[in-house]
Formats: structure tokens, C-alpha cells, sequence
């Protein structure tokens, strides 16, 4: 089976034609990086400007590269939420008119399902139940995953999400955006036991995210410590440094931490470790580390699926068009859309403990 897979939901236009859900055979990423930079952060407006100039010459060249026609395609999957409204919406409208003009099967994708998925081409099938930690600059979240299609939300972030955390402290300190590439490499020259921060815990003992209070953290040590931030291009001080490790440190041990300490509970046969957030070492190296304590494997997918890409839409459409799902064309774009939970959250637990328990 061909899909069609269109990404639009934030400031990447993508399209990839992927077959029967694992084989990527083309796939193209238009970024917005530049666009954005001197604002340190997504402008919503410029997004869905440069997705309406992008998306027509990205798809043609996605079936250029796959050496294909339009009308060789089974079916187009196009991410109809959670994201930027505009952005969204491009993506989405393209999507319903090839399906009408093509008279070729639509299915809408939860772009955070996309992420789940993006894990599904250089690495084994995935043994259920799996244990999902997504995290990028918009999601922070942990899932149950007992079986393909179905997810139970364990933690997710009542705040900054992990990667908005990483560009607002890189922003204080003077960095650039995105944030999470520049602290990743200043935190490699850094002791990240310089700073003293404390491991984010919910109070009333949920396992969700919180990174508010360690942006506020560091703020309060910027101005305590009278650190002063990069500026006219100057080299980041060791200071500075020392602070990029520790921040990451923490950030790193409570996505690691809270993800192995829920997997003991409900005990995954697969971990995946998803989005954005994904591509920093020191996170793959946690992840790792807790997985062998654990005696499962781990999934990344590779830095280049780990940012948004048409790949993983395409692979969990292909999911759902094989499952006979089909959109009408009053499909929309849905900034709040959730992923489907399980029938029974609490019954598809206690079946899980019981049948993988080790």
C-alpha cells in the first residue's frame, strides 16, 4: 500500500509517500527555521503564509523523488491536529482536494501519533503494550499503548512542554532558537552538577511534567549569580555552560525518571522514545540506560524523523486505511484533537501487569 502523508501543523511543510507503513520512498521537509529565528519562536501568522507557498511544490516533489504518479497512490493521510490552527488548516484543505480529485481514501492523523509511529522504519515492529514517552516543543507526554490505535495518557505536561522549556532558557541566556540544539552542545563542555536544581514532582503525586518552575529556576539564578547573557555574537562562558548542563540535566532525569518508574508498573514489552525532544543525546543515553534496567528494548526514531515529517503521518494512516477508517470531506482541522483512548483504561492496565509481568 502507497500513502500520501502531509504534514503542515506547525512550521515544516512536509509530504512523504510511504509504502505498507515502514518504507519511506520519498520524503521532503521545507523547514521554517530562518523564518522564525529572529523572533526566538513560531510566529502562527508567517507559518501558514509559508505553508500556502510551499505545500503544491513539496508534494509534487515528494512524487517526483518517489517516481510516481498522483493517481498510484491507496490513500493520503494529512495531520488534522493538535497544532497551529492556520498551519493546520493548509495541510488539511490540501489534503480533502487531491482526495476529491484523486477519488483516493483520507484519513485525519494526531500529529502526536505520528510521533509514536515515526519509530516504525529503522527498528523492529513494536511488541505490545508499549510505554510511549513523546516530547517535543509543543507535547509532553507519556502513554500506555496496549495495542496499535489505542493509548492511555499516563503523564503529559501541565506547563512548558520539555523542547518549550529548552527554547525559553536558551532565549534567557542569549542562545538562539531553537533552543535545544544550542544547549545540547554548550551542555557537552559543562559540569551538570555545577547548578543545584530540583527534579520537578507533582505534589499530589502524579506522575505528569512540569518545567515551569525550572525555567523559573534558572531565572532566578541568572539574576542571583548576575550571569550575564551571550550577546553581539561573543563565545557562551563556561558559566554559562556549566548552567546548559545542569538545565538539561534535570530536564533529561524527570522524563527518564517519571518513564521508568511508570514502566514498572504497567510493564511494557517496548519503550519508544519520540519527537523533537528525541534527537538530544543525553536523553537517548538515559533512555537506554533505564531500558537495559528494565530488560526491554528501546525505539528511537532517527534525527531526522524525530523533528515533524509526512513519513510518520503516512505511517499511521497507512494503520487506519488498512483498518478500513476513511474521512469525509468535512474533515477539519482540530487544535485540541485527543488520542483515542482505551475502552477500558484501568481494565487494559491490570491485563497488561498480569500478562507481562516478569
Amino acid at each position: 500500500m502507497l500513502v500520501l502523508g502531509i504534514e503542515t501543523s506547525c512550521d515544516e511543510t512536509a509530504a512523504a509517500v510511504v509504502r505498507d507503513g515502514r518504507e519511506i520512498v520519498s520524503s521532503v521537509i521545507a523547514s521554517q527555521i530562518e523564518t522564525h529565528k529572529r523572533f526566538g519562536g513560531v510566529v502562527p501568522e508567517l507559518a501558514s503564509r509559508e505553508h500556502l507557498d510551499k505545500i503544491v511544490p513539496i508534494v509534487e516533489e515528494a512524487f517526483a523523488r518517489a517516481d510516481i504518479r498522483p493517481r498510484e497512490i491507496d490513500g493520503i493521510a494529512v495531520t488534522a491536529g493538535p497544532g497551529l490552527v492556520g498551519s493546520l488548516l493548509v495541510g488539511v484543505s490540501y489534503a480533502k482536494a487531491m482526495a476529491f480529485a484523486l477519488r483516493k481514501p483520507l484519513v485525519g492523523v494526531n500529529h502526536i501519533e505520528g510521533h509514536v509511529y515515526s519509530v516504525a522504519f529503522e527498528n523492529p515492529p513494536v511488541e505490545y503494550p508499549a510505554l510511549a514517552l513523546v516530547v517535543s516543543g509543543g507535547h509532553s507526554n507519556l502513554f500506555f499503548v496496549p495495542e496499535p490505535g489505542k493509548y492511555k495518557v499516563i503523564a503529559r505536561t501541565r506547563d512548558d512542554a520539555a523542547g518549550e522549556a529548552f527554547d525559553k532558557v536558551a532565549k534567557m541566556l542569549g542562545l538562539g532558537y531553537p533552543g535545544g540544539p544550542i544547549i545540547e552542545k554548550l551542555a557537552r563542555e559543562g559540569n551538570p552538577k555545577a547548578v543545584k536544581f530540583s527534579v520537578p514532582r507533582m505534589g499530589d503525586g502524579s506522575p505528569d511534567f512540569s518545567f515551569s518552575g525550572l525555567k523559573t529556576a534558572v531565572t532566578k539564578h541568572v539574576r542571583e549569580s548576575g550571569l550575564q547573557p551571550v550577546s553581539n555574537g561573543d563565545q557562551p562562558s563556561q558559566a554559562i555552560k556549566d548552567l546548559a548542563a545542569s538545565f538539561q540535566s534535570v530536564v533529561v532525569r524527570s522524563l527518564v525518571g517519571t518513564t521508568e518508574r511508570v514502566a514498572r508498573d504497567c510493564f511494557p514489552k517496548t519503550l519508544i522514545v519520540a519527537g523533537g525532544v528525541a534527537c538530544n543525546g543525553a536523553l537517548r543515553e538515559a533512555s537506554r540506560q533505564a531500558a537495559e534496567r528494565l530488560g526491554v528494548p528501546v525505539y528511537f526514531p532517527s534525527p531526522h524523523l524525530s523533528t515533524d515529517n509526512a513519513a510518520m503521518i503516512a505511517a499511521a494512516g497507512t494503520v487506519k486505511l488498512q483498518a478500513g477508517e476513511r474521512a469525509d470531506f468535512d474533515l477539519n482541522a482540530d487544535v485540541t484533537l485527543r488520542l483515542q483512548n482505551v475502552d477500558n483504561e484501568e481494565d487494559a492496565l491490570r491485563k497488561a501487569k498480569v500478562r507481562y509481568r516478569l
